[in-house]
Protein backbone atom coordinates (compact mmCIF):
# COMPACT_ATOMS: atom_id res chain seq x y z
CA UNK A 1 0.00 0.00 0.00
CA UNK A 2 2.60 2.88 -1.01
CA UNK A 3 -0.35 4.63 -3.66
CA UNK A 4 -3.90 5.47 -1.71
CA UNK A 5 -6.58 6.74 -3.55
CA UNK A 6 -9.38 7.94 -1.08
CA UNK A 7 -12.85 8.76 -2.96
CA UNK A 8 -16.53 8.71 -1.83
CA UNK A 9 -19.20 11.47 -0.94
CA UNK A 10 -18.50 15.14 0.41
CA UNK A 11 -18.09 15.06 3.93
CA UNK A 12 -17.33 11.11 4.35
CA UNK A 13 -14.61 11.61 5.99
CA UNK A 14 -12.11 11.09 3.26
CA UNK A 15 -9.50 13.64 4.44
CA UNK A 16 -9.40 12.82 8.43
CA UNK A 17 -9.05 8.99 7.10
CA UNK A 18 -5.83 10.69 4.70
CA UNK A 19 -4.25 12.49 7.62
CA UNK A 20 -4.38 9.60 10.16
CA UNK A 21 -3.41 7.05 7.07
CA UNK A 22 -0.19 9.53 6.55
CA UNK A 23 0.69 9.13 10.17
CA UNK A 24 0.38 5.40 10.17
CA UNK A 25 2.04 4.75 6.89
CA UNK A 26 4.92 7.70 6.72
CA UNK A 27 2.90 8.66 3.20
CA UNK A 28 2.50 12.03 2.64
CA UNK A 29 -1.14 12.94 2.14
CA UNK A 30 -2.19 15.10 -0.60
CA UNK A 31 -5.91 16.72 -0.63
CA UNK A 32 -7.29 17.64 -4.05
CA UNK A 33 -9.60 20.39 -2.28
CA UNK A 34 -6.24 22.43 -1.04
CA UNK A 35 -4.24 21.28 -4.38
CA UNK A 36 -6.93 22.26 -6.89
CA UNK A 37 -9.12 25.10 -4.96
CA UNK A 38 -7.43 28.80 -5.77
CA UNK A 39 -8.19 31.65 -3.19
CA UNK A 40 -11.59 33.10 -2.87
CA UNK A 41 -13.37 29.74 -3.84
CA UNK A 42 -11.85 29.71 -7.23
CA UNK A 43 -11.41 26.14 -9.52
CA UNK A 44 -8.35 25.75 -11.36
CA UNK A 45 -9.21 24.93 -14.56
CA UNK A 46 -9.35 21.20 -15.73
CA UNK A 47 -6.18 21.36 -18.11
CA UNK A 48 -3.98 22.86 -14.96
CA UNK A 49 -5.96 20.20 -12.60
CA UNK A 50 -4.57 17.39 -14.73
CA UNK A 51 -0.91 18.59 -14.56
CA UNK A 52 -1.39 18.76 -10.90
CA UNK A 53 -2.72 15.31 -10.25
CA UNK A 54 -0.04 14.22 -13.29
CA UNK A 55 2.41 15.39 -11.08
CA UNK A 56 1.44 13.84 -8.17
CA UNK A 57 1.18 10.39 -9.18
CA UNK A 58 4.62 10.35 -10.81
CA UNK A 59 5.74 10.05 -7.07
CA UNK A 60 6.94 6.80 -5.53
CA UNK A 61 4.27 7.00 -2.55
CA UNK A 62 1.15 9.10 -1.84
CA UNK A 63 -2.30 9.06 -0.34
CA UNK A 64 -4.83 11.74 -2.68
CA UNK A 65 -7.89 12.33 -0.58
CA UNK A 66 -10.72 14.02 -2.93
CA UNK A 67 -13.38 12.87 -6.08
CA UNK A 68 -12.92 15.22 -8.76
CA UNK A 69 -14.14 13.13 -12.02
CA UNK A 70 -12.17 15.10 -14.29
CA UNK A 71 -8.71 13.19 -12.93
CA UNK A 72 -10.14 10.31 -11.46
CA UNK A 73 -8.83 8.45 -14.32
CA UNK A 74 -5.29 9.49 -13.93
CA UNK A 75 -5.55 8.36 -10.33
CA UNK A 76 -7.60 5.43 -10.35
CA UNK A 77 -4.68 4.03 -12.85
CA UNK A 78 -1.93 4.77 -10.96
CA UNK A 79 -3.23 3.65 -7.39
CA UNK A 80 -2.31 0.65 -5.77
CA UNK A 81 -5.18 1.09 -3.00
CA UNK A 82 -8.40 2.63 -3.24
CA UNK A 83 -10.71 3.17 -0.74
CA UNK A 84 -14.21 3.83 -1.20
CA UNK A 85 -15.99 5.50 1.92
CA UNK A 86 -19.74 4.60 1.56
CA UNK A 87 -21.10 6.96 4.38
CA UNK A 88 -24.98 7.28 4.79
CA UNK A 89 -26.02 10.64 2.87
CA UNK A 90 -27.40 11.55 7.05
CA UNK A 91 -23.78 11.22 8.49
CA UNK A 92 -22.35 13.24 5.52
CA UNK A 93 -24.68 16.28 5.66
CA UNK A 94 -24.29 16.14 9.45
CA UNK A 95 -20.21 16.20 9.19
CA UNK A 96 -20.93 19.28 6.81
CA UNK A 97 -22.76 21.10 10.20
CA UNK A 98 -19.74 20.00 11.99
CA UNK A 99 -17.32 21.29 10.19
CA UNK A 100 -18.92 24.47 9.54
CA UNK A 101 -18.96 25.62 13.23
CA UNK A 102 -15.61 24.09 13.69
CA UNK A 103 -14.15 26.52 11.31
CA UNK A 104 -16.21 29.30 11.22
CA UNK A 105 -14.88 31.98 9.39
CA UNK A 106 -11.55 30.08 8.92
CA UNK A 107 -10.24 28.02 5.82
CA UNK A 108 -9.83 24.35 7.41
CA UNK A 109 -6.57 22.73 7.07
CA UNK A 110 -7.22 20.02 4.04
CA UNK A 111 -8.34 23.00 1.93
CA UNK A 112 -7.12 26.46 0.25
CA UNK A 113 -5.83 29.46 2.39
CA UNK A 114 -8.77 31.93 1.75
CA UNK A 115 -11.81 29.81 1.48
CA UNK A 116 -13.71 30.09 4.92
CA UNK A 117 -15.90 27.04 5.56
CA UNK A 118 -19.04 28.03 3.70
CA UNK A 119 -22.53 25.76 2.90
CA UNK A 120 -24.25 25.82 -0.07
CA UNK A 121 -27.30 24.63 -1.54
CA UNK A 122 -25.52 22.72 -4.65
CA UNK A 123 -22.78 21.25 -2.01
CA UNK A 124 -25.53 20.20 0.27
CA UNK A 125 -27.46 18.74 -3.10
CA UNK A 126 -24.66 17.06 -4.23
CA UNK A 127 -24.23 15.66 -1.23
CA UNK A 128 -27.71 14.06 -0.47
CA UNK A 129 -27.68 12.84 -4.47
CA UNK A 130 -24.41 11.19 -4.13
CA UNK A 131 -25.72 7.57 -3.34
CA UNK A 132 -27.64 7.49 -6.17
CA UNK A 133 -26.79 9.58 -8.99
CA UNK A 134 -22.44 10.00 -8.49
CA UNK A 135 -21.46 6.70 -7.06
CA UNK A 136 -18.71 5.34 -9.30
Amino acid sequence: MKRVLLIGSGDAGKSTLARKMSKQLNITAFHLDKLLWKPNWQMTPKPEQAIIVNNLVRQDSWIIDGNYKGTLDIRVAAADTIVFLDRSRFVCIYQVFKRLLQYRGTSRPDMQDDCPEKIDWDFLKWIWQFPNKKKL
